[in-house]
């Protein structure tokens, strides 16, 4: 009895031993288990965090210029998450800056579609498409941009633009109005002066640009949107003093076109001699030497201030530059008027008319000159032509009511206006 009775304890001990051990075990493989998912988030979570500090280097060097850089960063953040569409639009824009115009498209193609509410994707494929002359597209990938985050003006902005390239001007400015928060954008006051600029309301554009420049009274670009819509205006005092303004910043170098509009302000006011400072600064240097709007100001203000050397020379230079236009004809005609050669005057006055047949101006002028050759029938025959195609001009309309007047009475010749002598 007793050796069952310990045969049975030893069967019930090793029983228990057995569980034991699949308790044991069954507990190690659960303990396992956890321990490799753990270690798996962990890793997990170090990519993240890995690809976060690579995207963070590459996006500083891309904004230090240091493209190559830039690149090798961003595709090792990818290497680590490929799954981050950020990351995406980053390798885009660098690869867009290399020129590599393709690959950009497709990283931001990617982007799109790991998230299709991703507005920098839309955004600067908008960009890439507006480069490449696809205004269409571009519209619509900054429209969806806008769409996407409405609070944000830029993209509104840049929509608007498109549909001003494509002529949509109506429809471009509803569009700026219609935005949640941008009535006190200096951008899209800005962007909304040069649309009333491009349909015809230049009182209206300046009053938007003075928006935008109390918004953003530092902003020169602003400032010349609204200086261009002063002198559209003929407000030429104010549109000169904000140029002064802006000439006299020396941190940089005078932009040409602003001393060519500061010009143009200073002959409206009747200042010939500081606009002619201004055109022997801009024809001097050599971008001056091929600067024929500069040559053509000089050669105007030449003629007001009775400098025929200056106005022979400019004359010259134009026709040299450009003898496909009509000025350097134009300014030849009145250099020869001035030294009382109105035969060659007119010839040179019919050169530029040949170069520009619907310049009223300059039909005008022949007829001037025929008026004082005494070939009254056709000065009467050119002022007709310059008041066809200019109706409104009261000055063309008195001078057709002067021949006209003159014909009448039988007069043959009119007497020769005087003119100075070549300097």
């Amino acid at each position: 009895m007793l050796t069952e009775r310990m045969n049975r304890i030893g069967l019930v001990a090793l029983a228990g031993g057995m569980m034991g051990m699949a308790l044991l075990a069954s507990g190690c493989a659960s303990n396992g288990g956890y321990t490799s998912e753990h270690a798996s988030l962990a890793k997990q979570k170090m990519s993240i965090m890995k690809a976060a500090t690579e995207w963070s280097m590459a996006r500083q060097a891309f904004l230090a210029g240091d493209l190559d850089k830039a690149l090798t960063k961003v595709n090792t953040s990818l290497a680590h998450n490929d799954q981050v569409p950020k990351s995406y639009v980053l390798r885009g824009r660098i690869e867009f800056e290399q020129g590599d115009i393709g690959a950009a498209i497709e990283s931001l193609r990617t982007a799109e579609a790991i998230d299709p509410e991703f507005v920098d994707a839309h955004y600067y494929l908008g960009v890439i498409q507006e480069r490449l002359g696809k205004t269409e597209e571009a519209w619509a990938s900054y429209a969806l941009a806008s769409e996407l985050d409405n609070y944000n003006p830029d993209y509104a902005v840049a929509a608007a633009e498109m549909l001003v390239d494509l002529g949509r001007l109506d429809e471009a400015e509803a569009y700026m109005n219609d935005g949640p928060a941008f009535e006190h954008h200096p951008g899209v006051r800005q962007t909304l002066g040069h649309i009333a600029l491009m349909q015809g309301a230049p009182e209206k554009a300046v009053s938007l640009f003075e928006e935008a420049l109390l918004l953003a009274p530092t902003d020169e670009v602003v400032l010349e949107g609204l200086i261009r819509a002063q002198m559209t205006t003929e407000q030429y005092r104010k549109a000169e003093y904000n140029l002064a303004t802006m000439l006299s910043n020396e941190e940089h170098e005078s932009p040409r076109d602003l001393q060519h509009m500061r010009a143009t302000c200073l002959m409206a006011l009747d200042r010939p001699v500081e606009a002619r400072k201004i055109y022997f600064s801009l024809t001097k240097d050599q971008a001056g030497q091929a600067d024929i709007d500069a040559w053509v100001g000089l050669g105007n203000v030449s003629y007001v201030l009775s400098d025929s050397r200056s106005l022979r020379r400019s004359a010259s230079r134009v026709v040299a530059l450009a003898p496909e236009r009509h000025e350097g004809y134009s300014l030849t005609a009145l250099w020869f008027r001035n030294k009382g050669d109105n035969a060659s005057a007119l010839e040179s006055a019919r050169d530029a008319i040949n170069a520009s047949p619907r310049d009223a101006d300059l039909l005008a002028f022949e007829g001037v000159l025929l008026m004082e050759m005494g070939q009254l029938d056709q000065a009467r025959s050119s002022l007709a032509s310059a008041s066809n195609i200019d109706p409104g001009n009261r000055t063309f309309s008195q001078l057709l009511g002067d021949v006209n007047d003159l014909i009448a009475a039988g007069d043959g010749v009119v007497a020769t206006v005087p003119t100075e002598d070549d300097n």
